[in-house]
């Protein structure tokens, strides 16, 4: 599918001033972009994947685009249109392009938010100290490749994922050890209950026997007494 018409077709009947994310990767275009234009005021994530792009002579002004994804196309130069169309990028990914030499990038310097900066693939990262280069003539960006200067990975990777999904996993074993220690003490207080019960019913067997006891002695005493009135009517 050609480019402008893929961009009228992720509109959805909406006016381009209410689009903030666009994508249109994998379609076809004659290395320039198309359709395109500086109606997208709102834009503010763009997406040309693979759409075999020679130039962005032709990009229009997106004052609110932060996010720039162009890997896979054919960009050698005309990066200075980047920095008088959307000044305010802080993510740019042009891995996979035919980027050779620090003279390709130099004009990033004048995108002065600019953090972010994809190379991968490209024949400049082959060139000796090709990092230390980069960050000394873009100082401000922060991660190139998705490292820093300190080789640390930039927040949003994969890494910084499992390790919250590390942390929330040891959650649920916290939780079922309190739940195991409820158990317990409900088992333990039932136990106690039922040793309560014991006593009660040893007790009240107890003051049965005695009782017993008390009746048969009161028989003998008054049985006693009867032989004692018949001695005394003999006498």
């Amino acid at each position: 599918m050609e480019m402008e018409k893929r961009i009228t077709l992720e509109l959805r009947n909406r006016s381009p001033a209410e689009v903030a994310e666009l994508v249109v990767d994998n379609c076809r275009s004659d290395g320039e972009v198309e359709g395109l234009t500086d109606e997208f005021t709102e834009l503010e994530f763009l997406s040309m994947v693979n759409v075999g792009l020679n130039s962005l002579a032709k990009l229009p002004s997106l004052p609110k685009l932060r996010k720039l994804e162009l890997s896979d196309n054919n960009l050698s130069g005309s990066l200075e249109t980047l920095s008088e169309k959307c000044p305010n990028l802080t993510y740019l990914n042009l891995s996979g392009n035919k980027i050779k030499e620090l003279s390709n990038v130099e004009p990033l310097q004048n995108l002065k938010s600019l953090q972010s900066l994809d190379l991968f693939n490209c024949e400049i990262t082959s060139l000796e100290d090709y990092r230390e280069s980069v960050f000394e003539l873009l100082p401000q960006v922060t991660y190139l490749d998705g490292f820093d200067q300190e080789d640390n990975e930039a927040p949003d990777s994969e890494a910084d994922d499992e390790d919250e999904d590390g942390e929330d996993g040891a959650g649920p074993t916290g939780d079922y050890d309190e739940e195991d220690d409820d158990e317990e003490d409900e088992d333990g207080s039932e136990g106690g209950e039922d040793d309560d019960d014991d006593e009660d019913d040893y007790a009240e067997e107890e003051e049965e026997d005695q009782a017993a006891i008390q009746g048969q002695k009161r028989k003998r005493d008054a049985d006693d007494e009867g032989e004692e009135d018949d001695d005394d009517e003999d006498d």
